[in-house]
This record gives structure tokens, sequence and C-alpha cells, in this order.
């Protein structure tokens, strides 16, 4: 057999070797004291659920809600503590856990050590859904805050109108304070008061989970709302720094004048140049709309603009009254108010949707409404009949951006 033969078979069994050890070494190894043991497998990581950020399986669990008029300390009381921890707890900073905020009705779990002594080694109180407190009590007793994971799901809800918005959410098994969102989206297109059966919505929007709760919708990704047989797309886009909501056309839905000064109301009587007065009895002319509500429902400003009137008292049967200079043509006027908002006064600026103050009952009224006044070039209007002009829509050099977001919000909505 010829030299170059024997070279290859020599390569043959240094290979050979190699893979032999290569599969040894991988089952097995030799420590230094020579004795052969056998490998263990790669270990499986168990995670373990933890509530609140605590390990469950290290403690046991119990729950319950604050009483009326229970305070913390004697809530505490009732379980066995770490000694000199009561002391401790005097001393822990209000903006960690404010001991005298507690309230009747809220959720608070406790952690004990499963041992026999069942000493009390966590109390966490939800001071909402989201936030709560926790008072961790070993050595030294401490305190943290924290926030629950919120799950985000993009859902797509629809639904018609029987009786109202609301009563459409929820008879579809959607969270009604979305009816709050499409509300404020719409507050410049479309009178939220004078819905009509067989009005219809849509609406794509990233629903926020806390523990299968629903905390409502985040960001809302696309919107329409037929309304009196007219079609109302919104379009989030994001110009100048700033996401606002665009109709298919590029205008922007935010307008110079929100439709209503507060939401979720009915108007129990409207414009009028003769009306019969429900206390003085007699006809005359009722330049405003009254908007019948709860006393005490929050006003808020339909634009921007300068008060230059804010005056309490009876106010020739207009009561406690604030009125709204927003330009050299427009100004508002809100009567019959139980009071002002902090800090509204004469010559206070204020800016669209800024709370100015309460629905109530003052001056000549037989019961709480908003009489809400519009005036043009100082002579009152028909609130309901004002058309106002849009803010900047979407520019030339953004066109061909919008028009891509406004394709995929489109396609959402299918």
């Amino acid at each position: 057999m010829n030299r170059k033969i024997w070279s290859l078979l020599l390569a043959l069994i240094i290979i050979l070797g190699g893979l032999s050890l290569f599969v040894y070494y991988k089952y097995h190894h030799i420590p230094n004291n020579g004795i052969l043991i056998e490998a263990e497998p790669d270990s499986v990581m168990i995670e373990i659920p933890k509530l609140y950020g605590i390990p469950l399986d290290s403690f046991n669990i119990a729950e319950g809600k604050i009483k009326r008029n229970q305070t913390l300390g004697n809530l505490l009381r009732e379980y066995n503590l770490p000694k000199g921890a009561f002391q401790q707890l005097l001393n822990i900073p209000r903006d960690s856990f404010d001991l005298r905020k507690i309230r009747a009705g809220n959720k608070y779990v406790l952690f004990f050590d499963k041992d026999s002594t069942e000493t009390l080694r966590y109390f966490v109180y939800e001071h909402t859904l989201v936030d709560f407190n926790k008072l961790c009590f070993f050595d030294s007793v401490w305190a943290e805050n924290g926030q629950k994971d919120i799950t985000i799901i993009q859902r797509h809800y629809k639904g018609k109108i029987e009786t109202s918005l609301w009563n459409a959410m929820i008879d579809n098994g959607i969270n009604p304070m979305l009816a709050n969102d499409l509300s404020d989206i719409y507050a410049w297109s479309i009178d939220f008061f004078g819905l009509q059966v067989g009005d219809s919505f849509s609406v794509v929007c990233d629903e926020e989970l806390v523990d299968t709760i629903s905390l409502g919708c985040g960001k809302i990704h696309a919107a329409y709302f037929r309304h009196v047989d007219h079609d109302f797309y919104a379009v989030p886009f994001t110009q100048g720094g700033i996401e606002s909501y665009y109709d298919l056309e590029g205008n922007s839905l935010r307008k110079a004048f929100l439709k209503a000064p507060l939401k979720f109301s009915r108007i129990s009587s409207g414009f009028s140049h003769s009306r019969l007065h429900p206390v003085l009895k007699i006809y005359r002319p009722h330049h405003g709309v009254d908007y019948a509500a709860p006393s005490g429902t929050p006003v808020y400003a339909i634009g921007d603009g300068k008060i230059i009137k804010a005056a309490r008292g009876y106010n020739r049967g207009a009561g406690n009254i604030i009125k709204i200079r927003h330009n050299g043509v427009y100004s508002t006027a809100y009567l019959h108010l139980k009071s002002f908002a902090k800090g509204i006064k004469t010559g206070v600026y204020v800016k669209q949707g800024d709370l100015i103050g309460y629905v109530g009952s003052t001056g000549l009224s037989t019961g709480p409404h908003l009489d809400f006044r519009f005036y043009k070039n100082g002579k009152a209007i028909n609130p309901l009949r004002v058309e106002a002009a849009p803010v900047e829509p979407v520019l030339d050099s953004n066109r061909v951006a919008y028009d891509s977001v406004k394709a995929a919000t489109l396609e959402l909505l299918k």
C-alpha cells in the first residue's frame, strides 16, 4: 500500500476519533477528581406566577374590600405583624402611601408566610383598577407604588342607534366610555343630542384591559359615523407634530366651535321668538337653547375666547352667568349656572373645551338646566344652526402621506 493511501487512512482515523470524543463529552464530563459523571440535561426554566410583583408560590393569600369608616390601622391589627411594624408604619412617606386615603369599597390583598406563624408580609391596596400601593413587612417596613400590566387588544366595534349612543354601546357589549371618545372626535361635526334611530357607527380602537376588565379605548385608529344620511369619517393624521382627525378630503374635524357646551344631555327648549315662559307665564322671546341636565353637570367653553362677564346672582333672571367673546364676530353665554369652575372670572382667557362652570337652577328657572346662547355681531342666533369653518386642513406637502394613512384607515373599517 503506497504512502498516499496510508495518509488517507490516517486522516480518516483522526476524523472518526474526533467525532467519538465530541459525542462522548457531549453527554459526559470528567471533573477534577477523575470520577466519570453523567451530564445533566439542559434545565428548563419555569416562570413563577406573580401578583403585584410578589411570587404566588411563597405565600398564602387572602383578599377583601375596605369597609365603611375602616382605617388601615384597625384593619391590620387583625393580623400577625412583625414586631415594631405599627410604629414603623407611622414613618411611611405620604407620597409612597398616604395611610389616610383609603376608600370604602376598594380591594386589598394580603400575603402571609406559609408556616404556623402566618405572619403578614405584604398588604396591597388597589387605589384604582390600575394603580396600587404595596406595604412590605419584613425586618423593616416600607411602601411601594405600582401599576398592573395593561393588555391592549385592537377591536373593531359596530352598532346602530336605537335610543342613544350610550345605550348602543351597552347593547353591543362595548365599554360605554367609547361614546365619550367618539363625541370628542365628532364634537365639531355631529350634534349628539340630535342622533336619530338608524344612525350607525364603526370604530377601530385599542381596547385597554386590566384583569379582563375593560378600561375603555386608548388610541382610535379609525372611525365612521352615519348620521342623517351623511357619512362622517375620522382619519387620524399627524401634522406639525400634532395628531388630529380629518375627513376623507383632508379637512380637519376640529372646527372653530364645539357643537354643544356639555355632554349627553337633551334639549328641553329650543330657540324661539315667542315662547311661554315657564315661570312668568307670558310669551316672550327665548333666544337660546335649553339643555336639561342634572345639577352639577360640567359646562365647557365651546371655543377659545375671553370671558367678558362672569356674574353671580339674579341678573334679570339669568342667574349665575358667563359670557365669552370668541372673536370680533361671535360670542356665547351660559345662564342659570350653579357655580363657576376654579379660576373663572371676568377677563380670563379660556380655550376650547375648558371647564367653565356647572349646570344649576339659579335665576328664573323651574329646574336644573343650561340656557346656552350664541351671538353673531351682537345679535342672538340659533346655536343649532351655526356652521363654523374648519381649522387648517392637510397641507399639500403632506398630501401623499395623508392619502396613504387614509387608505389604511378605510381598510381597517371594512
